[in-house]
C-alpha cells in the first residue's frame, strides 16, 4: 500500500489551477521606502532637536553670565527666569498628564514611606538642577558647561555596578560600568584642578565650582529608581519589593506630588538667588523689544525642541531603531554642540589675527582684552557676532594659549563624554520589542529639558545583560498560543477557499516543524453550523453540500501548499492520512498542515447541539478555554501540586492565550495577525484588538460599502481608538485575550440564553458588539489597528444589504444605550473611557437617532433650490414620502418594503445629484465659498481628500464617494426606517438558503404504530450490520479506497428558511429540534464512511475521543448548548413581546425626529426674528450686501458635527503616525525567509525526494530579500501562487 502511495498519481495531470496566495493588497515596496525615509528623518530629527535644545539652553546660560553684553547686566534676571522655565516646563507637563490620569484612570494614594522616599530624592534632584544651572553654570566656561552635564551620570554608573554585583547571574557589562564611574570622577578632578589652581585666592570661583560639582552630583539621583527596581528584585528584602510595587501602583499621585515639589523648589532657588546677587526682578516687565525678541526666540526653541526631541526619541525606540535613531544621535549631539559653539570662536579669533597683517602678534588673552572686553554694547545689526563674542567671554577666564589649561579642559571634557558612553553602553544590548510601551522603555515619564540627551539615555530601562539574554534578543518575550476560530454556515466555495488559504498561509509563515521564531504557535478550529442533513430511512445523517465542499477545499489547498516549493518532477502527490472522529455534537476532522500546525473542523449537527453563530462561539470558548486550558491544571491540583504556583501558571497562560475570531469568508495575511498580536503583547489591559476590514465583491452595493467602511475606519473607529476605546470589534477578524474572555461577567454572561425580547436584539443580532460591551464594562480595552488588514465578502444586492443592516442597526443602538446608561461605572472601571468620551458617544448617538429628520431637512433644502419654493413648503414636501414609506412598512412584507425602498433610492439619488450640481453652481455663480454651507462642504471635501492621501493604498476609494453621497437618503433615511420597523424580525437575513424549485415542503412527523416501530427497528439493525461490515474492512490503519467517480453524493434538499418572520430561535420546527438522547457513536451514522470515500487524495483514519473529553461535551451540551425545545406558547409570547418592544421604540424614535422637524418648521416660519444672520463675502473678502439666514438649531447641530469631524481628523493624523511606526518596526524585526538551499534534483541519476507523510521534514521555504516572510512566490516558472 505504501509503495502504491509513493508512486506518482496521474502523471498526465500536471497542470494546476492555483489561486493567488501572496499579499496583493499591502504595498510592501512603498512601506519599505517609507521605512528607510522614516528612519533617516527620525535620526536627523533626534540629533537636530537635541542639538537645538542644548545649544539654546547654553546660550541662555551664556546670556546670564555677568560679563556678556548681548543682554545688559540689569536684564540678567530675564535670562535666569528663562532657565527656570526650562527646568519646570517638563514638570508642568507631567503634572497635567498625571492629573488627567488620576481623574479618569487610577488615583491610588501611596504609603507614607513611599511618598517620603520619592519626595526626598525629588527634592535633592530639583535642588541640584536649580543650583547647577541657575547659580553655578553662568560662571563657568562654555566647554565645561557643555560637558559637565555628561557628568550627571556618576551615581547611575555606581548604581549599575551595585545592581550587577547583587545579581545572581554572571553579567557582561560590569567592567564598562566601573570604568564609566572612574572616568566621570576623573573628569571632576581635572575640572577642580583647572579652576581652583587657576586662582586659589578667588573664593567666589571656588564656591561656584563647588556648587557645580555638588549640583551635578545631586542631579545624578534623578534616575535612582531605574536601578532600585533591579536591586529590590535581586535582594531578599520584602520591604524593598513592597516599596517598589507601591511606587508602580501609585505612580500617578507620586508624579503629581513630585512635579509640584520640583516647581516649588526651582521657584524658591530662582527667587532667592536674584536678590542675593543684587539683581532686581522689576526689570522683567520693562526690557526693550529687541532683547525681548532675542530671549523669546531662544527660550521658544529650547522648550519646543526639548519636547519634540523626547517624542521622536520615544518613536525611534518603538520603531526598533534604538541604536541608529536614538543612541548614536544623542551621543553625537554633545560633540556637535561643542563644535557648533567653539568653531565660531576659533574662526573669529583667527580672522582677527589675520586682520592684523602680522603687524603684531596677539594671543588669546590679548584677543579677550582688545576685542571681547572692549567691544561696544550696542546691538545694532546682526546679533550673531555678539553671541560669538559672549561665548568667547566665558573662555577668557582661562588661558587658552596655555597647554596646561587646554589639556586639563580637554581632559575633563573627554573623560565626562567617555563616561557617558560607557555608562549607557548597556543600551546597545537592550531587548526592545517593536512598539514597546513607553513605560517599559523609560522608567520615568519626566524628561529633563535642560540636559535632554543625558536624561533620555539614563532614563531608558536598565537591564542586567547576561550572556544568555544577549543571545536571545527580543525573542525572549513569552511565546503566545493563538487559536484561530472560524464559524461557517452556508459559505460558497469561493468564500471558503479564502479562509482556508489564509490558514495554510499562516502555517507556512510560522511552521511548527523546524521553528526559527518562537513568538507564537497556533491551532485552527472551524465550527461548521448545520453541517448535516437527515437521511430518509436511517437514524444517522450525512454531511450537506457545504460541508462536503469544505472537505474538498481542504484537499485542494493542502496539495497546493504541500508542493509549493517542489521542483517539476515530484515523487508523490499523495496527502498524508488524516483523522475523522465521531463526537457528541456531530463530527470532527483533524488535518495536520504541511508545516506541522493542525486545523480542526467541527461539524455540528443541530439535532445534537444548539446552532447559530453565538452558540458556536460559546462552544469554542468553553472547549478551548474551559476544557483545553483549565482542565489540565485542575488535574495537577488533584495530584497535590501547590495551589499558588498553579494559580500563577494559570494566570500566565490565560494572559498569553489569544483567540482570533474569524468569519467563514475572511481573507487575511500572516502580517495582519502579527500586528494584532503585537498590540496584545505590549498592552496587558487590551482585551481585544481588531483590524481594518475591507469589503470585497462587485456592484454598486459593494462600491457603496467600500467607501462607507473606509470612512468609518479612517475617522470614526480611529477617533474611538485614540480618544477613548473602540466600542465594537468585528467578529470577522478580531484577536481576543483569554484572560479577558474568562473574566467575571464576560464568558458566563455571553452564554446566557435570550429570555426577553430585548435580549434577542442585543444578544443575537450583533453578538460581536455585545461581547465588546461586556469586556468594556469589566475594564478591558478594545483597540483598533489600522495596519492589520482583512478582507471579507460584502452583500452584493440591495435586499441582502438592507437585511444585514436591519440586524446591525437595532443591535448597535441597544449596546450603545447600554454603555451610556452605565457611564459612571464604566468610567471608573475602564481606564481608557472617560466621561468626556462618553459625551462624544452621546452626541454621535443623538446624530444617528436624528438622521432621518436631518435627511428630510437636506431634501427640503434641495427642493427649495430646484423648484424655487419657500423653505416651509419644501419641508412639508420632503416629509411626505418617508412618512408614507413608514406607514407601508408596518403593513407590507419585507420583500415588498425593500422593493419600494429600491425605487425611492433611485429617485432620491437623482435628487441628490441635482442638488450637488446646484450647490456647486451656486458657489460658481456667487463667486464665493464663504457661506456656512459652502465652507462646510468644502471643508468636508478637503478633510476626506487629505484623509485618503494619508491612506495611499486606499486613495482610489474616493471615487466611490460620489456613489456614497447620492445614496445618503437611502442609507440614512429609508434604511433607518426599514431597520426600525422590522426590529421584531430577528432572523439572520444573509446567506439564507431558499428551497429548490419543486421541493416538497417538510413533512410532519406522524405517530408510529407498534408494527411500524418494529419494522424501523429491523431496518436500523440491517443498516448497522452493513456499516459494521464496511468498517471491519479497515483495520490497522488501512483505508478503504473507492474510485471518486463512484462517489457522487445524493443531492440533498436545503431546508427552507423564514423570510419575514421571527428567527429560527423562536419559530422552530418540531422536526428540527427533537429532544432525544444523542447517539453520536451509533454505527448507523454513515457520514464517516461517505467522507472517507469522498476523495482518493486524502485518506481519513477514524479515531475516537477520550472518555474525559466525551463526558465534557455531553455536560457542555446539557448545560449551555442543548437544542432549544419547541415551546410554541413561548414562541408566541416572544413574538408578541418583540412587536410590543418594536412599537415602543419606534414611537419614541420617530417622535423625537418629528419634534426636530416641527422645531425647524417653526423657526422657518419666524425666520427673521429667531434666525442667525451671517454676512456673505466674496473671494476677495468683500461684503456682498447679502446675509445668509440660518436657524439656531441647525447651526448648533452643524457646528457640533463639524467639531466631531475635526476631532476625528486630528485623531486620524495621530493614528497614522503610530501606524507608520508599527509598519517600520515590523519590517525591521520580522525575520526573513532563508533562501532555499541548492539542490541537485535535476542531475542525471538523482531521485527527487519530497514529503511522504506529515511527520517528515518540511520543504525549504522561498525567500524574498526585500520583504518580510509574508509573500510567497513559486520560483523557476515565475508564477505567483
Amino acid at each position: 500500500m505504501e509503495e502504491d502511495r509513493d508512486m506518482p498519481k496521474r502523471p498526465w495531470d500536471t497542470c494546476r489551477e492555483v489561486p493567488v496566495i501572496e499579499d496583493e493588497h499591502t504595498p510592501w515596496k512603498l512601506i519599505k521606502l517609507l521605512k528607510l525615509i522614516s528612519l533617516c528623518v527620525v535620526a536627523v530629527l533626534v540629533f537636530g532637536l537635541a542639538l537645538c535644545s542644548k545649544t539654546s539652553f547654553l546660550l541662555l546660560i551664556t546670556l546670564s553670565n555677568e560679563g556678556t553684553k548681548t543682554l545688559p547686566a540689569d536684564q540678567k534676571p530675564v535670562a535666569l527666569l528663562c532657565i527656570g522655565c526650562s527646568l519646570i516646563t517638563s514638570s508642568v507637563l507631567l503634572f497635567l498628564k498625571s492629573f488627567w490620569k488620576a481623574c479618569y484612570k487610577t488615583s491610588k494614594l501611596p504609603n507614607k514611606a513611599t511618598a517620603a522616599l520619592v519626595l526626598f530624592f525629588e527634592f535633592l534632584v530639583s535642588l541640584g538642577a536649580a543650583v547647577l544651572t541657575i547659580v553655578a553654570m553662568p560662571h563657568l566656561d562654555i566647554v565645561t558647561n557643555v560637558t559637565i552635564l555628561n557628568g550627571v551620570g556618576v551615581l547611575s554608573a555606581l548604581l549599575q555596578v551595585v545592581a550587577q554585583c547583587t545579581a545572581k547571574e554572571r553579567t557582561r557589562l560590569l567592567l564598562p560600568s566601573i570604568t564609566a564611574f572612574i572616568l566621570i570622577l576623573l573628569g571632576y578632578i581635572l575640572f577642580l584642578v583647572l579652576y581652583i589652581m587657576k586662582d586659589p585666592n578667588y573664593t567666589k570661583m571656588a564656591i561656584w565650582v563647588g556648587l557645580a560639582v555638588g549640583g551635578s552630583f545631586l542631579v545624578s539621583f534623578n534616575w535612582w529608581d531605574n536601578y532600585f527596581r533591579l536591586i529590590s528584585e535581586n535582594s531578599g528584602s520584602v520591604s524593598l519589593k513592597m516599596l517598589c510595587r507601591d511606587m508602580t501602583k501609585c505612580q500617578n499621585m507620586l508624579h503629581i506630588l513630585s512635579s509640584l515639589l520640583r516647581i516649588v523648589v526651582t521657584t524658591c532657588v530662582l527667587g532667592a538667588y536674584v536678590p542675593l546677587s543684587k539683581m532686581d526682578w522689576g526689570i522683567v516687565t520693562s526690557i526693550p523689544t529687541r532683547e525681548t525678541r532675542i530671549i523669546a526666540i531662544i527660550i521658544g526653541v529650547q522648550l519646543i525642541s526639548s519636547a519634540l526631541c523626547h517624542w521622536f526619541a520615544v518613536a525611534a525606540c518603538k520603531m526598533h531603531a534604538l541604536r541608529r535613531c536614538f543612541i548614536l544621535p544623542l551621543y553625537l549631539a554633545s560633540l556637535a554642540v561643542m563644535a557648533l559653539l567653539i568653531i565660531p570662536v576659533i574662526v573669529y579669533y583667527q580672522d582677527y589675527r589675520i586682520s592684523l597683517n602680522g603687524t603684531e602678534s596677539i594671543n588669546f588673552t590679548g584677543y579677550c582684552t582688545e576685542v571681547v572686553y572692549a567691544r561696544n554694547q550696542s546691538l545694532n545689526g546682526n546679533v550673531f557676532p555678539h553671541l560669538v563674542l559672549d561665548v568667547t567671554h566665558t573662555l577668557c577666564f582661562l588661558d587658552m594659549s596655555s597647554i596646561t589649561d587646554i589639556g586639563l579642559l580637554s581632559g575633563s571634557a573627554v573623560a565626562w563624554w567617555l563616561g557617558l558612553v560607557l555608562a549607557t553602553l548597556h543600551l546597545w544590548y537592550l531587548n526592545v520589542y517593536r512598539i514597546q510601551r513607553t513605560q517599559d522603555l523609560f522608567i520615568r515619564r519626566l524628561y529633563e529639558g535642560t540636559f535632554i540627551e543625558q536624561s533620555l539615555l539614563f532614563n531608558t530601562r536598565f537591564d542586567i545583560q547576561t550572556k544568555d539574554r544577549m543571545k536571545r534578543g527580543y525573542a525572549a518575550f513569552e511565546p503566545v498560543m493563538v487559536y484561530l476560530c472560524a464559524t461557517m454556515w452556508h459559505e460558497t466555495y469561493d468564500e471558503m477557499i479564502k479562509i482556508i488559504i489564509s490558514i495554510f498561509r499562516l502555517d507556512k509563515y510560522r511552521p511548527k516543524k523546524e521553528q526559527k521564531v518562537n513568538d507564537f504557535t497556533f491551532e485552527a478550529h472551524i465550527y461548521f453550523d448545520d453541517a448535516f442533513n437527515a437521511v430518509e430511512g436511517h437514524h444517522g445523517s450525512e454531511l450537506n453540500e457545504y460541508a462536503i465542499n469544505l472537505v474538498k477545499i481542504l484537499t485542494e489547498v493542502y496539495g497546493i501548499f504541500m508542493n509549493i516549493d517542489e521542483k517539476f518532477f515530484r515523487e508523490q502527490q499523495q496527502i498524508p492520512d488524516r483523522k475523522i472522529i465521531r463526537t457528541p455534537y456531530g463530527g470532527r476532522l483533524v488535518v495536520t498542515m504541511p508545516h506541522g500546525n493542525i486545523i480542526v473542523v467541527h461539524f455540528k449537527d443541530k439535532e445534537l447541539i444548539r446552532h447559530k453563530k453565538r452558540w458556536s462561539q460559546v462552544m469554542y470558548l468553553y472547549y478551548l478555554l474551559g476544557w483545553k486550558l483549565m482542565t489540565k491544571y485542575y488535574r495537577r491540583w488533584q495530584k497535590g501540586e501547590d495551589e499558588k504556583e498553579l494559580q500563577a501558571e494559570v494566570q500566565k497562560e490565560k494572559h498569553n492565550t489569544y483567540l482570533l475570531a474569524l468569519d467563514g469568508d475572511t481573507d487575511f495575511q500572516p502580517a495582519a495577525v502579527m500586528f494584532l498580536i503585537d498590540r496584545l503583547k505590549m498592552y496587558p489591559r487590551v482585551g481585544v484588538a481588531c483590524g481594518r476590514i475591507h469589503p470585497t465583491g462587485s456592484g454598486p452595493a459593494v462600491w457603496f460599502q467600500k467607501f462607507e467602511y473606509a470612512v468609518s475606519h479612517w475617522l470614526q473607529k480611529t477617533a474611538e481608538h485614540v480618544i477613548g476605546c473602540v466600542l465594537c470589534s468585528p467578529g470577522c477578524f478580531s484577536l481576543f485575550r483569554a484572560e479577558a474572555l474568562m473574566d467575571d461577567n464576560v464568558m458566563k454572561r455571553y452564554s446566557t440564553k435570550s429570555m426577553e425580547a430585548s435580549h434577542y436584539i442585543q444578544y443575537d443580532q450583533g453578538e460581536d458588539r455585545w461581547l465588546c460591551t461586556l469586556l468594556l464594562k469589566q475594564g478591558w480595552r478594545v483597540e483598533y489597528n489600522a495596519a492589520s488588514d482583512a478582507y471579507t465578502n460584502a452583500p452584493e444586492d440591495f435586499k441582502e444589504l438592507y437585511n444585514q443592516r436591519r440586524r446591525w442597526g437595532p443591535s448597535t443602538m441597544a449596546n450603545v444605550v447600554d454603555l451610556l446608561g452605565a457611564t459612571s461605572l464604566i468610567s471608573k472601571r475602564n481606564q481608557s473611557i472617560s466621561k468626556v468620551f462618553m459625551f462624544y458617544q452621546l452626541f454621535a448617538m443623538t446624530s444617528a437617532v436624528l438622521s432621518p429628520a436631518t435627511i428630510c431637512l437636506l431634501i427640503a433644502g434641495s427642493l427649495a433650490i430646484i423648484f424655487n419654493i419657500n423653505s416651509s413648503s419644501a419641508l412639508v414636501l420632503s416629509v411626505i414620502p418617508p412618512a408614507i414609506y413608514l406607514g407601508l412598512c408596518f403593513k407590507l412584507k419585507t420583500d415588498t418594503q425593500i422593493i419600494i425602498a429600491e425605487v425611492m433610492s433611485v429617485i432620491y439619488a437623482f435628487l441628490m445629484l441635482v442638488v450637488s450640481m446646484s450647490i456647486i453652481g451656486s458657489m460658481v455663480k456667487d463667486k464665493t465659498i464663504l457661506t456656512p454651507s459652502s465652507i462646510f462642504i468644502v471643508s468636508m471635501a478637503i478633510i476626506y481628500i487629505i484623509t485618503a492621501i494619508m491612506h495611499p493604498q486606499e486613495f482610489l476609494l474616493l471615487f466611490h464617494g460620489f456613489l456614497y453621497i447620492i445614496c445618503i437618503p437611502s442609507s440614512y433615511l429609508l434604511l433607518t426606517i426599514y431597520s426600525m420597523v422590522n426590529m421584531n424580525n430577528v432572523s439572520w437575513g444573509t446567506r439564507e438558503t431558499k428551497p429548490v424549485a419543486g421541493a416538497a415542503p417538510p413533512t410532519t412527523t406522524k405517530p408510529q404504530t407498534t408494527a411500524q416501530k418494529a419494522k424501523n427497528t429491523f431496518k436500523r439493525f440491517f443498516s448497522w450490520s452493513k456499516c459494521c461490515k464496511k468498517s471491519s474492512c479497515r483495520t490497522n490503519g488501512e483505508q478503504l479506497t473507492v474510485s471518486q467517480d463512484n462517489l457522487v453524493p445524493e443531492p440533498t434538499q436545503p431546508e427552507p428558511h423564514p423570510q419575514n418572520t421571527i428567527v429560527e430561535d423562536i419559530k422552530i420546527f418540531e422536526e428540527d429540534q427533537r429532544q432525544e438522547e444523542p447517539s453520536f457513536d451509533c454505527p448507523a451514522q454513515c457520514w464517516v464512511t461517505d467522507l472517507q470515500t469522498l476523495s482518493d487524495d486524502m485518506h481519513l483514519q477514524e479515531d475516537t475521543l477520550s472518555q474525559e473529553e466525551e463526558a465534557f461535551w455531553k455536560e457542555l451540551q446539557e448545560k449551555y448548548l442543548k437544542p432549544l425545545p419547541d415551546d410554541k406558547e413561548r414562541q408566541k409570547k416572544i413574538a408578541s413581546d418583540l412587536r410590543e418592544l418594536r412599537n415602543k421604540i419606534n414611537f419614541a424614535f420617530f417622535t423625537v425626529n418629528a419634534m426636530w422637524l416641527v422645531a425647524t418648521f417653526t423657526l422657518q416660519i419666524f425666520n427673521m426674528s429667531l434666525s442667525i444672520q451671517i454676512p456673505k463675502f466674496d473671494l476677495q473678502l468683500q461684503y456682498t450686501g447679502e446675509n445668509v439666514v440660518i436657524d439656531p438649531i441647525a447651526f448648533m447641530f452643524i457646528l457640533g458635527f463639524a467639531m466631531s469631524v475635526v476631532i476625528q481628523f486630528l485623531a486620524m493624523l495621530y493614528e497614522r503616525i503610530y501606524t507608520l511606526i508599527h509598519y517600520v518596526a515590523f519590517m525591521d524585526t520580522e525575520p526573513r525567509e532563508s533562501k532555499p538551499e541548492s539542490q541537485d534534483s535535476y542531475l542525471p541519476g538523482k531521485k527527487v525526494k519530497s514529503v511522504s507523510n506529515s511527520n517528515s521534514d518540511s520543504e525549504p521555504e522561498d525567500s524574498n530579500d526585500e520583504f518580510p516572510a509574508v509573500l510567497y512566490r513559486r520560483h523557476g516558472s515565475g508564477t505567483l501562487v
